[in-house]
């Protein structure tokens, strides 16, 4: 008898423990679905059921560490209130219809590992307070509508393993302090407005494996600096401005290499 009264305590601390999650995350996550239509989402939120409940939302430790609602219909714009998911440590809200400003509070979710936002009809510049999140290791803003330019606070984000701003409205050059990003594998800048050269250090990049910087209107030529990319093995330069028309180059990390050294006007290499 003890043994089972035990177990039906144990039980009913669990479930406590799940439910309880704080008022003000709560109150954040009811704002977010009130902003962006919550009632006509694909996979809706019952809000008198328990958070834990919700579809898309992950608790933990009566924390809200996670939050995916990519590709379910959210229409609208992103509350200021979102910054008060203090534990969040992915945000997915990819393939929505989501409009408005990137709000500078989201630079508060300094839990954050994972931040996308693709394929959405957000406007106006990329928060530089992005760059407090520390922590961030994909940041994916990708087909919104940004405009501005680079922040070269992005440059500060020392985890971040993927960057992809592309097919946007940015304008000016590309930020050298994105060399700084050493553990960056993925760099996708595609079909915006930049301009100006390819800045050398993004010859640091050790770590680089694709790079893409096709469809903007950079000058100049490749950066030797290229040659210390030895992990590269997905580079797309074309259409540009720049002195040689730099087809894709997909490969092992051996042909990108010789591909900067040797380009005379074309070069392409495809994988078998």
């Amino acid at each position: 008898m003890k043994t089972i009264t035990l177990t039906l305590f144990c039980l009913f601390v669990s479930v406590i423990s799940i439910a309880n999650v704080s008022t003000q995350e709560k109150e954040a996550l009811v704002s977010l679905y009130h902003a962006t239509q919550g009632e006509q989402w694909k996979n809706t939120w019952n809000l008198s059921e328990p958070v834990h409940t919700w579809y898309g939302v992950t608790v933990e430790d009566n924390k809200v560490v996670g939050l995916d609602l990519q590709y379910n219909n959210l229409v609208g714009t992103l509350p200021q209130s979102i910054g008060e998911l203090h534990y969040l440590q992915t945000l997915n809200l990819g393939f929505n219809t989501i409009s408005g400003t990137i709000p500078a509070a989201i630079a508060e979710l300094t839990q954050l590992t994972s931040l996308e936002l693709f394929l959405n009809k957000l406007h106006g510049s990329i928060p530089s307070e992005i760059g407090n999140l520390k922590q961030l290791k994909k940041l994916s803003l990708f087909s919104n509508a940004l405009s501005g330019t680079i922040p070269t606070r992005l440059g500060e984000l020392s985890a971040l393993e993927e960057l992809e701003l592309g097919s946007n409205l940015l304008t000016g050059s590309i930020p050298f302090e994105l060399g700084a990003l050493s553990n960056l594998k993925m760099l996708s800048l595609i079909d915006n407005q930049l301009t100006g050269h390819i800045p050398a250090e993004l010859g640091d990049l050790v770590h680089l494996e694709v790079l893409v910087l096709s469809d903007n209107k950079l000058v100049g030529h490749l950066p030797l600096a290229f040659n210390s990319l030895t992990n590269l093995h997905t580079m797309m330069v074309s259409d540009n401005n720049m002195n040689r028309e730099y087809i894709t180059v997909v490969g092992n990390p051996t042909d990108v290499s010789k591909s900067i050294l040797n380009i005379e006007d074309t070069y392409v290499v495809e994988r078998d």
